[in-house]
Parts: structure tokens; sequence; C-alpha cells
């Protein structure tokens, strides 16, 4: 069909096959990768389907530039500018992209069953790897602590006893003033001893900022971005 010829003479002619084979294995891919992404991290709606046609694009891309070098770094330049005009994503999306982009790549180069145990293969050693705790400590012991006090006690210090007992590390994230100057609310970073401390923790600081609010959350670490 004269729709799958380039208007160009020097450009070579797609075959509808051989377009429709690549669009549907990158569709596909996709597809996969969305599903394997989403299984353990949770993100917007707009970037699992932004996700999810990456292949696709990329892979049009790489058969109209057919082998072109100058085309080639040109539609590179073009996809680096996106970096620059977008908002900073977490190590994990980053990662996720290239993935995309590089069965894209491979699908739009006609290696299609390479592309696809490419995909299968990196989709569950990026599943596998994002469930293993390379630091070596138990996740669930680690919790953000948020505590009230009054403005007479001075919190440098106020519970490095009770610490002591029931926390292995902790660290002061945080200090903020609330009501009218007159309370302060503390964050702290914890590592519980067991999960057994919890309550006997919070009693104890109860015990000791009068029975004011105190609350503890799951921990959330920093957002890792590139």
């Amino acid at each position: 069909m004269e729709i799958f010829n380039s208007i160009f003479g020097s450009l070579a002619s797609i075959s509808i096959l051989n377009f429709c084979l690549c669009i549907g294995t990158a569709i596909g891919i996709g597809l996969f990768i969305t599903f394997m992404y989403t299984r353990h991290s949770v993100s917007s709606k707009s970037f699992t389907a932004t996700l999810a046609l990456l292949p696709v694009v990329v892979c049009v891309v790489i058969l109209l530039v057919n082998g072109n070098i100058g085309a080639g770094v040109a539609v590179a330049g073009a996809f680096s500018l996106v970096r620059f005009r977008s908002a900073q994503g977490s190590a994990k999306e980053i990662a996720a992209i290239f993935l995309a982009m590089g069965a894209g790549l491979v699908v739009g180069m006609g290696y299609l069953a390479l592309a696809v145990i490419f995909t299968v293969i990196a989709s569950f050693a990026f599943l596998v790897f994002a469930n293993i705790n390379f630091s070596g400590s138990k996740a669930s012991l680690k919790k953000t602590l948020t505590v009230t006090i009054p403005e007479t006690l001075d919190y440098t210090h106020v519970f490095d006893d009770i610490f002591s007992k029931f926390v292995k590390k902790y660290e002061l994230t945080g200090v903020k003033t609330t009501n009218m100057g007159s309370l302060f609310k503390l964050s702290y970073s914890i590592d519980l001893k067991d999960m057994t401390c919890e309550k006997k923790l919070i009693d104890s600081v109860r015990e000791r900022n009068g029975n004011l609010e105190v609350m503890i959350n799951r921990f959330e670490p920093a957002k890792a971005e590139l």
C-alpha cells in the first residue's frame, strides 16, 4: 500500500505485515511492562498509560529512522529534551521508562523474539530486585514518630532515656511550633528493637509529654531521584 511508502524515494518502504507485527508486539510488551511495574509500585494513571505506550512510540521512530545515522542523532536529541521539560521522577520510574524504551528499540529493529525475551527477563528481574532489601534491615521496624511537647520541655534530649530502652537508632528529623508557639511538634526517624516495643514506647512518651499527641507512622524513605 502506498501509505507505507515514503514520499521520499531514498527511504526504504515498510510492508504492512511487518509494520503490524512490530506495532502489535510493542503494544503487548508495553502492557506487560506496565502490569509488572504496577504489581509492586503505586503510580498515577498518566504514568502507567505513558509506560504502556512508550515502546510503541520508540518502535515507530526506529522504524522511520531506518538506519539513518543523522536522523537517529536528531531523534536522540529530541528525546533528551523531554528530561528537561518534565519533573524529576524516582529512580524506579526512570528505570521502568528506560526498560520500555529499550524494548521498543529492539522491536523497531525487527528482533521481535529477542524483544519479548528481553522484556520478560528484565521485568522479572526488576520485580525481584524491587522486593529485595539490600540494606539488610527490617523495614517493618522503621517508623516515623511524631510527638507534641509543651514549650517548657527542652526537646534536645527529652526522650533519650526512653529511646535507649525501646529503640535501636533514632534521629530528630524536624521541629515545628504549633498552637501559637506554646507547643513543639517533634518528628523522629526511629528503628524499633522489636514490634512489641511500640505500645510501651508510646506509653512512656505520653507520661513524659503530659499525655499530648503521640503518633507513629510507617517509615517513608526519601524519594530517590536521579
